[in-house]
């Protein structure tokens, strides 16, 4: 077992996680907390051990998997606004590390959200989400190429479900981040892709 293909397989498995949850949220005005908690808890967690920690461990990021597999899977299986929102999240995560102010104001966003849920004890309150998309709004919302959502737009209009969405965008740019520290790159997916579904599909099985 190669260590930095797993790390890899799974930071790729929280942002397929995080972008399926966007596209529920925009498509239906809902989604699963369950789901919804280990990525936005992988923004908050600023000192684990390891990359499972990060997500609370690997039972939470069943959907990602899931996900990952499917859009690794025969052309015909891939859904195109998934792969778009992931791929946008890849090339952002890079232009925000080339600005280093940007950064600072990322982080200060996180440690108001951290505030909010140890003020509230609720990792999902909208105090969190709120701030983690107000933080979301002040630095990866200003880089081009814009994250463009599509769904229903009486859902994308509530300020509820913005935030929410923003948050979720906000974890797949950490999750992007992981990938990067694990070795991975935004064309190496290309190279390793039956490598990554392999892997995938073998943590599954062990969940």
């Amino acid at each position: 077992m190669d260590p930095s293909l797993t790390h890899q397989t799974i930071a790729l498995a929280g942002l397929a996680q995080s972008v399926h949850l966007v596209q529920q949220i925009a498509q239906r005005g809902r989604a699963d907390d369950e789901a919804m908690a280990p990525v936005i808890g992988s923004v908050l967690m600023v000192d684990a051990e390891n990359i499972e920690a990060v997500y609370g461990g690997l039972v939470g990021l069943k959907l990602g998997f899931r996900t990952l597999i499917q859009q690794l899977s025969e052309p015909r299986q891939v859904d195109p606004e998934l792969a778009r929102y992931a791929s946008t999240l890849l090339f952002l995560e890079r232009e925000l590390l080339k600005r280093p102010p940007m950064i600072e104001v990322m982080g200060a966003a996180i440690l108001e959200a951290v505030q909010a849920r140890d003020d509230t004890g609720t990792l999902l309150d909208g105090q969190v989400l709120a701030a983690m998309a107000r933080g979301y709004l002040a630095t990866i919302s200003t880089l081009k190429p814009k994250v463009i959502v599509s769904g229903e737009q009486r859902f994308l209009a509530e300020a509820h479900h913005a935030d929410r969405i923003r948050a979720l965008l906000l974890a797949g740019i950490r999750s992007a981040l992981l990938w990067r520290q694990a070795g991975g790159s935004r064309w190496k997916i290309l190279f390793i892709r039956g490598r990554i579904r392999s892997e995938a599909e073998r943590i599954m099985k062990g969940l």
